[in-house]
């Protein structure tokens, strides 16, 4: 089966962690100023039509940004074309598109074969009707072929409108309140989980403007940690029980805390001894790890799955929530008098637009064998990053999974908690945030685009070609880091 999927071998965790615990070890290794001053010139002289746009926008937009994604430093860049593996700003430069859109377009950026079937689409209905268009039948039939524990699908507007659907199901479903995630995971940024984000153990650091009581039956444990998982499993069973455990399959933030092989296997048992519900969130990994998302890789059956991003293709209204017939009724659409149901909304959600873009996407994935094919990107990537890092005798650390590639030079978001030392820490994870920001730029001012300078999705549209022309510019800036004495 693992040879219908991107990862042709599964990474050794601990050596991963071994390198990454020395990393965190070493002082911060910067790019030499005097090539950093010149990247930061690039900026400057090349894209002076970005620099002007982002000043104006900043005005009308808080941050100058209507996305996350978006915020690079030292400013913005304003995209003009995305056309496969490249991206082109308002200036006119050329970059190589190692960020695609946050991971949905697995087939590349404006893959040509789904835009012309959703414009036919847009020409004949509209990008929405507020009525039922046979693409959401169309849809769940697809993604329930490739993953038969979505037994039914219903489509929402994004990842984080899933997850919130899935608490919500599943408190139903079990009449238990607790939920248990991964600390570090991001599930969205509902009121609920806004917990323990990017960094195991931080619980409501994040959660200015949530009154404490929307998250008190939130509850965290470490990545990676069976043990600490089955203690608060045992704990909350005295108060109740846990009505969900929600994990991101590769580990937190797309396996940048990466969990061993048998992991998710060990999390289904536990749940299954607790009589708690397994939500799986592949808002990543479903369909870039392969036809059957991280659950057929793993071979793990969850009760609930959530979907983001690629479930529409790239196109707007990326979401949607999956699982077991009887779990899945609670979100019947419609009223039935007598039956409790999980309340969900959405205009705009499952719209022809949406739910044709997810459909022929998915087609296309499968058809081309787009997941095994930017999975040996990633290889390739991966594979040629760890050369030039080992070359130029850094500790940098280079792994992937499959398609998702993972670069960490200063392992801002590895950083462990002490509370006795937190001013410490937190102006050390400052530090190496803004050394991270250097290298995104350094990356950028090279010609490639990368998820905050750590994080590379590779898709089908990257040739071998490619890989090793993004290689000889990242061996650039290897070349010009200063080794601290």
């Amino acid at each position: 089966m693992e040879s219908a999927y991107a990862i042709k071998e599964y990474h050794d965790t601990a050596e991963i962690y071994a390198k990454l615990d020395h990393l965190l070890k070493v002082p911060i290794h910067h790019v030499k100023k005097a090539t950093m001053d010149k990247y930061l010139e690039y900026f400057e002289q090349k894209c002076t039509r970005s620099k002007a746009l982002i000043d104006e926008a900043k005005q009308f937009i808080p941050g100058g940004v209507q996305h996350n994604l978006a915020f690079n430093y030292p400013f913005p860049l304003v995209v003009e074309k995305a056309e496969g593996a490249f991206l082109y700003d308002i200036d006119g430069n050329k970059y190589i598109d190692f960020l695609q859109a946050g991971g949905p377009t697995l087939l590349g950026s404006n893959y040509p074969a789904v835009k012309e079937k959703v414009i036919d689409v847009i020409n004949t209905s509209g990008p929405v009707t507020g009525l039922f268009h046979e693409y959401e039948l169309k849809i769940a039939k697809e993604i329930h072929t490739h993953m038969p524990a979505v037994e039914m699908f219903r489509m929402l507007g994004s990842g984080t409108e899933s997850d919130m659907a899935a608490m919500r199901v599943a408190r139903l479903a079990t009449k238990k309140k607790k939920i248990i995630k991964m600390g570090g995971a991001y599930h969205g940024w509902s009121d609920q989980l806004v917990y323990g984000l990017h960094l195991p153990g931080t619980g409501r650091f994040e959660a200015h403007g949530i009154p404490a009581a929307c998250s008190r039956h939130t509850q965290e444990v470490f990545p990676n940690d069976i043990a600490a998982l089955e203690r608060k499993l045992r704990l909350n069973q005295l108060m109740g029980g846990t009505a969900a455990v929600f994990v991101e399959p590769l580990g937190p933030e797309s396996g940048t805390r990466p969990v061993d092989r048998d992991y998710n296997q060990h999390v289904r048992e536990l749940c299954d001894k607790y009589s708690t519900l397994l939500v799986f969130d592949e808002v990543v990994t479903a369909f870039r790890l392969g036809m059957g998302g991280a659950q057929g890789y793993f071979g793990i059956k969850p009760d609930i799955t959530v979907f983001g991003k690629i479930v529409a293709g790239g196109y707007p209204g990326a979401g949607g929530i999956g699982g077991r017939r009887d779990l899945m009724s609670y979100l019947a659409a419609g009223v039935e008098s007598g039956k409790k149901r999980a309340y969900v909304g959405g205009t705009l959600s499952a719209n022809p637009m949406s739910a044709a873009a997810g459909f022929f996407t998915i087609q296309e994935i499968a058809r081309t064998n787009a997941a095994v094919k930017a999975g040996e990107a990633g290889d390739r990537l991966t594979h040629g990053l760890q050369q030039i890092i080992e070359q130029n005798n850094l500790p940098f650390v280079a792994y992937n999974q499959g398609s998702i590639c993972h670069l960490e030079s200063v392992g801002a978001m590895l950083m462990k908690l002490n509370y006795l030392k937190i001013v410490k820490i937190l102006k050390e994870i400052k530090a190496r945030k803004f050394a991270m920001e250097e290298f995104g730029a350094a990356f950028m001012a090279e010609g490639m685009v990368t998820l905050a300078g750590s994080r590379l999705y590779t898709s089908l549209a990257d040739t071998d070609q490619i890989i090793d022309d993004a290689l000889t510019r990242f061996e650039r800036v290897f070349q010009n880091i200063q080794k601290p004495n």
